[in-house]
């Protein structure tokens, strides 16, 4: 049976969703995870919530311990990981409140951890990672949010930048042109950590801007990100319990 994991994003940093929950607190060799672990059912699935930014959102970007969250999942037994996220749009196509399954990632972090693998002591590691996002498990977000009527888009690659700060101008349209359709902080660290875990990622985001490349309305605010999402995190669940009941 499958054991899924769930990593929120802002406007899901509950386990609400769960049933007959239990919280667990757990340490990993890589320090302690962002959150607590919740541990219950959901359309009599095993699963597992983490809050990727804390509960009370207290870890920025950079601060969150994506190494402890993957690892700490994985040491559960989960089988599946889904992520949320929220992201910034870099085409005009993908509206505010619009779902991209994501297919690819460019990583624009200076900072992070985003390897199990810093010394090559006891044998050298490169993980190969084409297609870091599961291909079953994006069709099963997809197929899910047509099945509930949301407008989503089949594909998208994100960029993920250090943070906290926004991008420049400059900085938005030349992830443009490299071919990146939206931005975010958090998602090309996790999947790669997770795919170097072996365990199947997929990650959903929701677009709440248009970044700054937009010259016609204003540049993003944080203020504006959560007004978004918040508006549409009842849209983030059902999505996310959907799925969750798909998956065999």
């Amino acid at each position: 049976m499958p054991i899924i994991g769930i990593i929120g994003g802002s406007g899901l940093d509950d386990p609400d969703i769960l049933e007959n929950y239990e919280e667990m607190a757990v340490e990993t060799p890589y320090g302690v995870p962002s959150s607590p672990l919740y541990l219950g059912t959901l359309r009599d699935k095993s699963v597992v919530v983490l809050v990727r930014h804390g509960r009370r959102h207290q870890f920025s970007p950079t601060q969150v311990n994506f190494r402890a969250n993957i690892y700490a999942l994985k040491e559960q037994g989960v089988t599946h990981i889904l992520a949320s996220t929220a992201c910034g749009s870099l085409r005009v196509e993908i509206g505010r409140g619009d779902f991209v399954i994501l297919d690819q990632f460019i990583d624009f972090t200076r900072f992070r951890k985003n390897t199990f693998h810093e010394s090559f002591e006891n044998g050298s590691h490169h993980v190969s990672m084409p297609d870091p996002f599961d291909e079953g498990l994006r069709r099963t977000l997809y197929e899910s949010a047509e099945a509930l009527g949301f407008k989503v888009h089949p594909t998208g690659t994100v960029v993920t930048i250090e943070g906290p700060r926004f991008s420049t101008r400059a900085e938005s349209r030349m992830f443009q042109a490299w071919g990146g359709d939206v931005i975010n902080m958090s998602v090309a660290t996790e999947a790669a950590l997770a795919n170097e875990a072996g365990v199947p990622y997929a990650a959903v985001a929701m677009s709440t801007d248009y970044d700054c490349w937009k010259d016609d309305e204003p540049p993003v605010s944080w203020e504006q990100i959560l007004t978004v999402f918040h508006r549409n995190a009842e849209n983030v669940k059902k999505l996310l319990i959907h799925a969750v009941g798909a998956i065999e």
